[in-house]
């Protein structure tokens, strides 16, 4: 099993026919990903990279059954493109769009609160660099290669130190189930806690690397939830130790505002939870190692 995607996921590209849209739509192909079409309103009924383009998601769900949507649609739009993969159905939307403004995302949080929690779609993103089932199915832009298949799942909010950890467990033979970006930004779609649920509930994953950083409660949060409901061991690595206090640091989302946002609070509280932390980012492969030989 894998969370979230897997070699029959039907998936469209919002977004398709532009420049980093193909690029990223053919990569994903490459790799094996069940690419079923994709969206660029005013050239439905074209043909692009072999396959067919739609004005609207709904003809797509309707015509050749898109059960999952990633997003490469301007930031001014892309909010917009959400909530319309939402709207016709989609089950799992990757939000890759780095820019949406931050009142686009609050809309887009209330809209998807809008249906029954057993028929919304589950956002992840935006800002993100995807979700990879090694071997199964990409949906992203991370370099596929480096993942290999196996039981650990990988959440983080930065696409690169998910890249380096996936990179350092293939060099030491560990394998990945999925690995998840969520995305830097202050809002958005699901938070560690969410996907640790997922996490937990998949019997092929048996340990769970969670990447975080400064600023916000998610990782703590995700903490508790470990803490209290999870059966599978967690390790940490927080982002930003030597981050001074006040200062934007990349992601709109890592700026420390308040009490536990640090990443010396954030590490301290996660050890009170059980949370193995690991120290370093050279060392996030190892620490993996050490858990999973203790199994």
């Amino acid at each position: 099993m894998a969370i979230l995607i897997d070699e029959t996921t039907r998936i469209i590209v919002q977004g398709f026919t532009g420049k980093i849209g193909s690029f990223h739509a053919q990569d994903m192909i490459n790799y094996g990903s069940n690419v079923v079409g994709g969206i660029t309103p005013g050239k439905g009924g074209q043909t692009h990279l072999g396959l067919p383009v739609f004005n609207t998601v709904k003809e797509a769900v309707r015509q050749v059954g898109a059960e999952a949507s990633i997003i490469f649609v301007t930031p001014a739009f892309a909010a917009d493109s959400i909530m319309e993969a939402a709207d016709a159905g989609i089950r799992y939307c990757v939000g890759i769009t780095d820019g949406i403004p931050t009142q686009d995302m609050m809309t887009v949080k209330n809209f998807l609160r809008r249906f029954p929690e057993e028929q919304r779609m589950i956002l992840t993103g935006p800002n993100c660099a995807g979700t990879i089932s090694p071997g199964r199915a990409m949906l992203g832009i991370m370099p596929g290669h480096i993942y290999t298949q196996g039981n650990v799942g990988i959440v983080g909010r930065s696409g690169t130190l998910g890249y380096e950890a996936a990179d350092q467990m293939k060099r030491l033979n560990i394998g990945i189930s999925t690995s998840v970006g969520i995305g830097g930004d202050p809002i958005n779609g699901s938070s560690h806690r969410d996907i640790l649920e997922k996490f937990e509930a998949d019997p092929e994953t048996k340990v769970v690397l969670m990447i975080g950083e400064i600023g916000g409660p998610q990782e703590v949060e995700a903490g508790i939830f470990a803490k209290e409901n999870m059966t599978k061991p967690v390790i940490a690595y927080i982002a930003g130790l030597t981050a001074p206090e006040g200062r934007r640091m990349g992601h709109a989302g890592a700026i420390i505002s308040s009490a536990g946002e640090s990443a010396a609070e954030k590490v301290a509280l996660l050890k009170e939870l059980g949370v193995t932390i690991c120290p370093t980012p050279a060392a996030m492969g190892a620490t993996v190692a050490a858990v999973l030989a203790g199994l």
